[in-house]
């Protein structure tokens, strides 16, 4: 059993910065890619961030500059470093990690709020 526990949601003014992160735990042999996505209130879901685990990195055009994904293989963690935040990034943001146990399994974190005030 694989578990996705996310850390660092809250609020903050517009400008302003957060970092999230979330860890996994549980039997397992690897972790592959780690990803974050979000979704704001009557959107669908979107895909933020992702980094694969040789660290090659992708980001949405509208985080593009502003946002930073990092992992650490060691902890099995991964890192958002949001800043220069905006209203319109106000969602709840989900951790997604691709991992082998006896197969290759997807799996996602229990989510947290991320609200930005103008």
């Amino acid at each position: 059993q694989v578990q996705l526990v996310e850390s660092g949601g809250g609020l903050v003014q517009a400008g302003g910065s957060l970092r999230l992160s979330c860890a996994a735990s549980g039997r397992f042999f690897r972790i592959d890619d780690m990803a974050w996505y979000r979704q704001a209130p009557g959107k669908q879901r979107e895909s933020v961030a992702f980094i694969t685990r040789s660290g090659t990195t992708n980001y949405a055009n509208s985080v593009q500059g502003r946002f930073t994904i990092a992992r650490d293989n060691a902890k099995n963690t991964v890192y958002l470093q949001m800043n220069s935040l905006k209203p319109e990034d106000t969602a709840v943001y989900y951790c997604n990690f691709r991992v082998y146990t006896t197969y290759l399994g997807n799996y996602w974190g229990q989510g947290t709020q991320v609200t930005v005030s103008s």
